[in-house]
């Protein structure tokens, strides 16, 4: 059977369009930077980081933000490491500046060492809340962007301008800091929902202004970042109408860590990209890189995480389980992936699992065990489904085994 005959498509069947496939779409790690700024994590050692950063590179992950080199100096000792490391990668290094000269000239030291250039992403606050608050005035702000473009490029360094909190900026704002760093040389512009603060109309309201606001200036060259966080609980489709209204360029974390609520979430970034047919690679191994960021920071998966928590394709209910497990029969993998899932479970490395607990049915038991090699009498059906029903959560496999009285 085809299974587009099973499964109705509303995205591409109705009045309101899918969105188009990107021309390009990047994706910068922001997990050793941003995401080490979540409050709860810890602090991985720099061979973890090492390694991590290998599992990056082997999900295609194309840049990774290695750090803040203003911070200390085993964040830049880190940082020249892992700079090191991924000169025999195809990922490549970015760090997180000030748009203050003395930010950046550790880079411009790195970098020569290296003798390969290092991304600076050199930011500002650019929001009218936050110059209140920083006592700044828009003459100053302009100067700070333009010394700092204006050194970074002179030492012949890649420059991504990051307005933080533009979303909560104004045009005039927007245009004469992105207009002053675009004069002195910059590459990039990173368009930042810093405070996870708003949805996806004004997303596609600021890729518009901003996409005319180049066009007029004769810049379309330039490149666009999205930087989101999801204090609203927004971030990753805010991250994905960002991609579909111009940015070429998407930042997210393992599992979303970061400040406060948490950056997208670089997992399930990929993870839609995949579905939604924007990107063709090999994803079986996302779950190693989501688990080893968990062990490497200490955030455990959370058990109803999508994709990568324990509980994502795990189900004891009885009428969904038999719905499953009558699809595992036909031997029509995609069908058994499908027929209960959103998500088809092996394309990122994982199966469906059948469980026993209070709301399973015979099905279940059958299954179980049989998977198991034991034979599922009727009266260890019986035994399982008797302890199953009066236990508060689903049964372990030790208590199904014992339940059913199998050494």
């Amino acid at each position: 059977m085809d299974k587009d005959k099973l499964i109705f498509d509303w995205a591409n069947n109705g009045p309101h369009p899918a969105n188009a496939k990107p021309a390009t779409i990047q994706l910068v790690d922001e997990t050793l930077r941003d995401g080490l700024q979540c409050p709860s994590v810890t602090e991985p050692s720099l061979d973890e980081k090492i390694e991590l950063v290998h599992l990056m590179n082997d999900l295609g992950i194309d840049c990774a933000d290695i750090g803040l080199p203003g911070a200390s100096d085993v964040a830049r000792a880190h940082i020249m490491a892992l700079a090191e490391e991924m000169t025999s990668l195809n990922i490549t290094p970015n760090v997180a500046c000030r748009t203050m000269i003395s930010d950046i000239e550790p880079v411009v030291e790195m970098s020569q060492k290296l003798g390969q250039p290092i991304e600076v992403c050199a930011f500002i606050g650019s929001s009218p809340i936050r110059a209140y608050a920083e006592n700044w005035d828009l003459d100053h702000m302009e100067k700070l962007v333009r010394e700092s473009v204006r050194f970074a490029k002179s030492h012949d360094l890649p420059v991504m301008f990051v307005t933080e909190d533009t979303v909560r900026s104004t045009p005039e704002i927007l245009s004469r800091l992105n207009g002053a760093a675009i004069e002195e040389g910059a590459d990039r512009l990173c368009i930042c929902d810093t405070v996870g603060g708003v949805d996806p109309t004004a997303v596609r309201n600021i890729f518009s202004w901003l996409n005319n606001f180049l066009a007029d200036k004769g810049a379309s060259h330039i490149g666009l970042d999205w930087h989101g966080h999801r204090d609203r609980g927004l971030g990753l489709i805010n991250t994905i109408t960002a991609l579909a209204s111009g940015a070429n360029r998407a930042h997210a974390c393992a599992q979303g860590i970061g400040e406060r609520a948490g950056n997208t979430e670089m997992d399930l970034l990929l993870v839609n990209l995949k579905l939604l047919g924007w990107i063709d690679r090999d994803l079986r191994k996302l779950g190693d890189y989501v688990n080893f960021a968990s062990q490497a920071t200490g955030r455990p998966v959370r058990g109803e995480y999508p994709v990568f928590g324990k509980d994502a394709f795990e189900t004891a209910t009885g009428v969904h389980a038999a719905a499953v497990i009558k699809a595992l029969k036909t031997g029509d993998k995609w069908l058994s992936d499908l027929v209960y899932s959103g998500v088809p479970a092996s394309d990122f490395g994982l199966e469906q699992i059948i469980s026993v607990g209070p709301m399973s049915g015979k099905s279940n038991v059958i299954w179980f065990l049989e998977q198991r090699g034991h034979e599922a009498t009727a009266q260890r059906i019986a035994d399982v489904l008797e302890c199953a029903k009066q236990a508060k959560s689903i049964l372990s496999e030790e208590q199904v085994l014992t339940a059913a009285k199998i050494n």
